[in-house]
């Protein structure tokens, strides 16, 4: 190459490279980061995007935006990226940006129509219950699980002779903020209940009182009430739980492909229950 032709070229990439400074340039300098006017016009967009009691204006984007960097380099300095607090919430963040990265695409696609909540409901209808609700630890000891469940039995065969005694008993027994109506529940769509406590009324006709049902909270002793009639659901909310059940499939397949091309040992004695003294 003659030093004609190298110095063509060393002029040409000066050139663009003063060209490319000049049409992104840095508008501040923060110990030696550089904040560009790209990144500087991209924030001053989305502040305009949000309603805020404070005036949006450039000189309070670009504070904001010195206050950022000068945050981040004060944390790198502490290590606090090596700190397990932060690392596990990176991690979080890492977690689902990775699924929504693999499955945005699969998602945006999740379609649902009338006739998917129609068929959703069908299996799923909302009840209005009222129950009497005795509380057990999240680990009780046997002992503890026992006493609430005699004393549910126990309320139970009292109801089965006298059910008008309903709201009564709930008044006087129940451990739930429900007490003083009665124990009524309101309506509620099954999302709302614990599985156990929906199984036990599914299907089942108005002023139906079931036996003591265990859920994660304690011993319920639940009434039906009514039914709600599908014209009187809020179908916005009935779509979003069916997108959810939709969502919710799509993820199980994408993990259940994951955990098939992994090793994986679960240690199942750690697991067991243990009933605390």
């Amino acid at each position: 190459m003659s030093r004609k032709v190298a110095a063509v070229i060393l002029t040409t990439l000066t050139i663009a490279g003063h060209t490319l400074a000049q049409s992104d340039p840095v508008v501040a300098t923060v110990n030696g980061v550089k904040i560009k006017k790209s990144e500087f016009d991209k924030n001053y967009a989305q502040n305009l995007l949000f309603v805020s009691d404070k005036v949006v204006t450039k000189d309070k984007v670009i504070n904001d935006m010195i206050n950022k960097v000068l945050g981040i380099q004060r944390a790198k300095k502490a290590k606090l990226d090596q700190d397990k607090v932060v690392k596990d919430k990176m991690e979080e963040v890492l977690y689902h940006a990775q699924i929504s990265k693999d499955l945005e695409p699969r998602l945006s696609k999740i379609v649902v129509t009338d006739e998917d909540v129609k068929n959703y409901y069908r299996t799923h209808p909302e009840y209005r219950t009222a129950h009497i609700l005795l509380r057990v630890k999240a680990s009780p000891s046997k002992n503890q699980a026992m006493a609430a469940q005699a004393k549910a039995l126990e309320i139970y065969n009292t109801l089965k002779k006298a059910p008008e005694k309903f709201g009564e008993l709930a008044n006087r027994y129940s451990q739930s903020s429900t007490a003083p109506g009665g124990g009524d529940m309101g309506f509620q769509p099954a999302i709302r209940m614990a599985p156990e406590y929906f199984k036990a009324i599914k299907g089942k006709p108005d002023n139906y009182i079931t036996s003591p049902v265990r859920s994660q909270f304690g011993y319920h002793v639940v009434k039906v009430l009514s039914k709600k009639d599908f014209s009187a659901i809020n179908s916005t909310l009935y779509k979003k739980i069916v997108y959810d059940r939709k969502r919710d499939a799509i993820l199980k397949n994408y993990f259940n492909g994951l955990q098939k091309n992994a090793k994986i040992n679960i240690v199942k004695k750690y697991m067991q229950y243990e009933d605390p003294k």
